[in-house]
């Protein structure tokens, strides 16, 4: 286990990220993520705005790269791209989700 752990750690000093705290915002963001959804999909039921939860639910599904963005230097231009691209997925595939769930309880 200390190979692929102690290669995390001196990866995350070079860069000025915490490999736990990015692991921890990650992780702990998720169950508020879902919430927001809740609350986005009920809003979305009742006819009532959107804005404050997909707000909310975009900066929980965002906020280990938020982090990642502020205290990380030198971050290579394909973590970037990388990222770029699981969170465009991540809204693409969240919004069909949301999306199916207020038509299904219109119906």
């Amino acid at each position: 286990m200390s190979g692929w752990y102690d290669w995390v750690l001196a990866t995350g000093r070079q860069h000025g990220v915490d490999p736990i705290v990015f692991a921890t915002i990650y992780i702990g963001a998720i169950p508020f993520f879902f919430a927001s959804l809740g609350w986005l999909v009920r809003r979305g039921k009742a006819g009532r705005s959107t804005v404050l939860p997909v707000i909310s639910a975009g900066l929980f599904f965002c906020s280990a790269y938020l982090y990642l963005a502020i205290a990380g230097r030198g971050i290579p231009a394909w973590v970037w791209i990388f990222l770029a691209v699981l969170i465009l997925y991540g809204a693409w595939s969240t919004i069909r989700s949301v999306r199916g769930k207020m038509r299904t309880s219109r119906q």
